[in-house]
C-alpha cells in the first residue's frame, strides 16, 4: 500500500488503505479541524520533532473494552487503601507537561510530544473535547493521562507517572468511570506491556473502523468531566 502525501486540503485517504507498517499519510498540520477529522476516521499523529507529521492507523488496533480492564493483585491494595486521589480536567496543563517531560522507554532527549502538539491538544481541552486524568498523592501530581473523547469512545494519547503505579491507578479509575457512562472502548493505539497488563488487546483494524462509523451517531459529552464522571 502507498503512503500518501497530504496537501492543505482538509481530507485523508481511506484508512482501510493503510499498509502493514501502519502509516497512512505524511504531512498536513495539527489544526483542530484536521485532528478531529483524523480521530473520527481512526487516525492519530505520531512523529519525531524534526520530521513531518505522520498519520497512523495500525492493524491490529489495541483497545481496552471497559468490561475487560484488569486489576492485578498487586494493584488491589492501592484501591483498598485509597493510596491516590483521582480527578478529571483539573490540571490539564500539569498532565500534558508531565507526559511531555517523560521520555518513552529507550528514548533520550526531547519526547515525541512537541510544543505544537501540546498547543493543539490544549486547545481541544479548552473546547471540551480533550480530557485529563490527574493522580494525586496528597497535593502532588504524581501521574495522569489525557485523550480525546468522541461519542462513546475515548482515544488515549499519553500517560505519565512519577510514583509507582500512579498511571495504572488513574487509567483503571477512568475506565471504571467510563464503563458507568456506557462507553464502548478506550483506544490505546499501539501495544505496550504496560497496557497489555491492564487488559488491552488487539482487534482487527476493519472492526475498529466499523465501530467508529457507528460511533458517529453517538452524542459527545463536552466540557469539564470532573463532576460528570463523579456523579
Amino acid at each position: 500500500m502507498p503512503i500518501f502525501w497530504l496537501t492543505q486540503e482538509l481530507q485523508f485517504p481511506d484508512p482501510h488503505m493503510t499498509g502493514k507498517e501502519g502509516i497512512l499519510a505524511v504531512g498536513g498540520d495539527l489544526s483542530i479541524e484536521r485532528l478531529l477529522l483524523a480521530y473520527k476516521m481512526g487516525l492519530y499523529p505520531w512523529f519525531n520533532p524534526e520530521d513531518p507529521v505522520l498519520w497512523w492507523c495500525p492493524d491490529p488496533r489495541f483497545v481496552v473494552f471497559p468490561d475487560e480492564v484488569k486489576v492485578s493483585k498487586s494493584m488491589r491494595p492501592y484501591f483498598n487503601q485509597k493510596k491516590f486521589k483521582v480527578t478529571f480536567d483539573q490540571d490539564f496543563e500539569g498532565v500534558i507537561t508531565g507526559c511531555q517531560r517523560t521520555p518513552r522507554k529507550g528514548q533520550t532527549g526531547s519526547t515525541w510530544l512537541t510544543e505544537e502538539m501540546k498547543t493543539s491538544y490544549t486547545e481541544l481541552h479548552e473546547q471540551g473535547l480533550c480530557h485529563s486524568v490527574e493522580v494525586w498523592k496528597e497535593d502532588e501530581l504524581v501521574g495522569g493521562l489525557y485523550g480525546i473523547s468522541m461519542g462513546k469512545c475515548f482515544f488515549g494519547e499519553s500517560m505519565f507517572a512519577t510514583e509507582s503505579n500512579a498511571s495504572k491507578f488513574g487509567f483503571i479509575t477512568l475506565v471504571r468511570k467510563l464503563r458507568e457512562k456506557d462507553f464502548w472502548l478506550i483506544d490505546c493505539q499501539q501495544p505496550t506491556d504496560h497496557l497489555i497488563s491492564l487488559g488491552a488487546r488487539g482487534i482487527p483494524r476493519k472492526d475498529f473502523l466499523e465501530l467508529l462509523r457507528k460511533n458517529e451517531k453517538e452524542e459527545t459529552r463536552l466540557g469539564d468531566w470532573n463532576e460528570w464522571l463523579n456523579n
